[in-house]
């Protein structure tokens, strides 16, 4: 990198604000700042022993690691060390519990039929709706795909909960998350790569920030106006917020956590989803088995409840309808005229990313940013394309 550049301030110590505060710090030897809204490090990722049952809890949900990018398990496995965990999920439906991803176990279950893989995918293909050439939602998809029964047992009343709006208005991309398989494998991801932190995700941010150069500033937000007081700012906070809502806000759904605690094992797995609309939440996550090389004798849980976020709530899903489309591309053209600022991560580019993702992300930006000569002109505002 060449000279001219001396402070950064980093808005947020997640991932994305994590790896580009280390990788500046470390192999460029700038002063970081990172500013924290939160009394923690490691955004949405943070996890914390529960005092009463001594279990390591996923304050925000569960996250297991999944990736087949080696440049992104060696980074990780740096600053923590993994156990190697595969997360299998199983969900409740009017006709009893089955297990996700849709397998042949689940459709033999579901369909009381005693399938080979083959004749499952004839048996799926005639469930299909073949009058449905492009499907355009994420009803259209499912029902093209797997067919009524599969879609109203396992996705209509789930996808309603999660998301607050009919599975008409989605798009049909959403669905593509969960094939349909036609082997007995439950194992929910693919990746070569699958594991937790044995301490949680915390330490393992914790110890990318732990760098002389780098100094935390917890239960600080940072203010957009203190931008001209850096060389340049990475921004990992909504995109709409930094510049304080003024064309409107873009669409998220937010979570809340019921949590209750549980003598003995309460319901056998870490994830347990409620497909059914009539059951208030999503899923319950038991988070002792999220960590078996544990042994707890009792459970802390937490009932899962999506929900539109309000002013004031904490943003996780980027909802994307058509409206909220159209209002990024404003936002993007304000991010576009802002000078010094680099917006990245899941809120900062309004995308769905799989923390896997945040990290390789993060990882190249911090690169080309390494590379960067001042002298040359201004460094792109957004890390990837939004849109």
């Amino acid at each position: 990198m060449k000279k001219g550049l001396q402070t950064i301030a980093v808005a947020g110590s997640g991932f994305s604000g994590a790896i580009v505060a280390r990788e500046l710090a470390e192999k460029a030897g700038l002063k970081i700042k990172v500013f924290e809204s939160r009394d923690h490090i490691a955004g949405n990722c943070h996890s914390e022993r529960d005092p009463e049952t001594g279990v390591m809890v996923h304050k925000y949900g569960a996250h297991v690691f999944h990736t087949s990018n080696e440049k992104v398990w060696e980074y990780v496995n740096r600053f923590a060390k993994f156990r190697r965990f595969h997360v299998r999920i199983f969900s409740r439906t009017h006709k009893g519990v089955f297990s996700l991803p849709i397998n042949l176990l689940t459709l033999n279950q579901f369909f009381y039929k005693t399938m080979s893989p083959e004749e499952a995918q004839a048996f799926v293909e005639n469930l299909c709706d073949l009058s449905i050439a492009e499907p355009q939602s994420f009803e259209e998809q499912a029902l093209r795909f797997v067919g009524k029964d599969i879609y109203e047992a396992f996705f209509k009343g789930y996808t309603r909960k999660q998301w607050g709006v009919a599975p008409s208005r989605l798009p049909a991309s959403i669905l593509k998350r969960l094939p349909v398989r036609f082997n007995y494998n439950n194992d929910y991801f693919n990746d070569r790569y699958q594991g937790i932190p044995e301490e949680g995700y915390t330490e393992l941010i914790g110890n990318i920030l732990d760098h002389p150069n780098i100094e935390v500033l917890l239960n600080t937000p940072f203010d957009p106006g203190q931008s001209a007081d850096y060389d340049h700012v990475f921004f990992t906070g909504p995109l709409d917020a930094f510049f304080d809502y003024r064309l409107g806000r873009l669409g998220y759904r937010t979570l809340r956590f019921d949590r209750f605690t549980h003598q003995g094992d309460f319901q056998g797995n870490s994830v347990v989803t409620y497909c059914e609309e009539s059951v208030p939440f999503t899923r319950i996550i038991e988070h002792k088995h999220l960590t078996p090389w544990e042994s707890h004798e009792k459970s802390s849980c937490h009932r899962e409840f999506s929900e539109s976020a309000k002013p004031g709530d904490t943003p996780f899903y980027p909802l994307r309808l058509v409206d909220d489309k159209a209002l990024l591309k404003s936002y993007c053209a304000l991010a576009n005229e802002t000078r010094g600022v680099t917006f990245l991560g899941r809120l900062g580019t309004y995308r769905y990313l799989d923390m896997h993702l945040v990290i390789g992300e993060a990882l190249d930006l911090a690169e080309r940013f390494l590379e960067y000569n001042p002298d040359e002109g201004r460094f792109d505002t957004f890390s990837v394309a939004p849109l």
